[in-house]
């Protein structure tokens, strides 16, 4: 099963402020729902801890990700790949930053492949959940960034696709 997400928000801060929030997990990864802790391997590797459940299926995903891209100050992409009791996934996200009058627009998207018992349990509920969670993140770093300020936020609609 995979779930598309994508959007864009703009912040009144500097490209180059936001692309090092945004490329330094220490900063960012506490950010993400459900979020339990956090190892760093070396500049570009580390392994986020989240708390996952759907159904009967509960328990702490391990995420192994890695900065796969990154392009001071413009462009960074993040692959990773988690397993929980039932199933595993692989992901990848990533941004785009734009400057524009108002700051920096961040146009961001990514995918999420769940394999396993976790996908054929849960169904239709994993995608809403996913989405729910992603905007949680995203709501997080936009008032991370803003310091609590309002954000514009454009959501762009992108279709999932079931595997």
């Amino acid at each position: 099963m995979a779930i598309k997400f994508g959007g864009e928000f703009v912040v009144n801060r500097k490209r180059d402020e936001v692309y090092g929030f945004l490329t330094d997990p220490q900063r960012f990864a506490p950010l993400l729902p459900e979020y339990q802790g956090m190892t760093q391997e070396d500049a570009t590797h580390f392994t986020v801890k989240v708390k996952v459940g759907i159904s009967y299926i509960r328990g702490i995903a391990e995420v192994k990700m890695n900065l796969a891209e990154a392009a001071p100050p413009d462009h960074a992409v993040y692959k990773g790949q988690g397993n929980v009791a039932g199933g595993s996934s692989t992901m990848t996200a990533g941004f785009n930053l734009q400057e524009v009058p108002e700051g920096t627009k961040v146009n961001w998207s990514g995918e999420a492949q769940v394999f396993g018992k976790l996908a054929s349990v849960a169904g239709g509920l994993l995608e809403p959940l996913a989405k729910k969670n992603v905007e949680h993140l995203i709501n997080g770093l936009k008032n991370a960034l803003t310091g609590g300020q309002q954000a514009s936020v454009q959501p762009a609609q992108m279709p999932a696709t079931g595997t």
